[in-house]
């Protein structure tokens, strides 16, 4: 697990880029719209660019891909065998929201499974992280590695979904899951809490990118649980299109081996 240490930091790093802008009184001169209407700050930006010039340093051998970088082409990675998976800044609306439920996030892809992951938040400053075979963790400022662990199947299944991007599918998929209780959570801050045992169950039927979960799956997965997409199989990457089917993300099932 030495290469967590150095995301861990690189994870960081970005965080307190991200929280200088974060202090500004007013957003509208450092926020724009990308091509597909999602908004872009100076914070995604800056995140993206301390992080890629920090793999780029350590892992020089390690292609990275990170959302806010340049389009890369399936010709051009079809063929990549790992690679570094970044999103800067996970929920930029919660961020111009400013209801702190935002995240750092990067992973390691080897094939087309995420097989280590980190996921910072930048305004409690507390990590996530897990590795296959390793096990997940979080740690708060300051503190250890506390080791976490998903909750497995409980009487009362706990789901947990977006502020951002509810959907009339994902009600009838909890209804389907019996369902008992809901938590409303911005950014890849629901896979942490399906990891630590605090929700066992996310759907989301909505589009996501690989970079949006690459580093939560590699962490539920390591706490024991498992993302699977529509076709039942694990959640997979480095696909010619990087948008991700609908999915499911538990702590009470597994899919077959792979």
């Amino acid at each position: 697990m030495a290469h967590l240490q150095i995301i861990k930091d690189l994870a960081v790093e970005a965080g307190q880029k991200i929280m200088e802008v974060y202090q500004l009184p007013d957003f509208s001169a450092v926020t724009e719209t990308k091509h597909d209407q999602s908004p872009l700050t100076v914070a995604d930006k800056a995140a993206h660019e301390v992080i890629v010039r920090g793999l780029t340093k350590h892992f020089p051998d390690i292609p990275v891909w990170s959302e806010e970088g340049r389009t890369l082409p399936y010709e051009e990675r079809r063929h990549w065998e790992r690679f570094w998976l970044v999103d800067p800044l996970d929920g930029t609306k919660e961020f111009l929201k400013r209801n702190g439920e935002f995240t750092v996030n990067i992973a390691l892809i080897e094939g087309t499974r995420p097989v280590s992951g980190v996921i910072y938040v930048p305004v409690t400053g507390v990590l996530y992280f897990g590795e296959r075979n390793a096990g997940a963790f979080t740690q708060l400022p300051g503190g250890e590695p506390r080791p976490i662990r998903v909750s497995g199947d409980t009487p009362e299944r706990i789901a947990v979904g977006s502020r951002s991007h509810a959907s009339p599918e994902e009600a009838a998929i909890l209804r389907e899951y019996r369902v008992t209780d809901h938590i409303a959570i911005g950014s890849s801050l629901k896979f942490c809490l399906i990891a630590e045992g605090k929700a066992n169950f996310y759907y989301r039927s909505g589009p996501t990118m690989e970079w949006d979960t690459a580093a939560g799956q590699a962490i539920v997965e390591a706490a024991g649980g498992c993302v699977t997409g529509s076709n039942g199989d694990y959640l997979t990457y480095n696909k010619p299109s990087p948008l991700n089917s609908s999915f499911i993300c538990t702590g009470f099932f597994s899919v077959r081996a792979q």
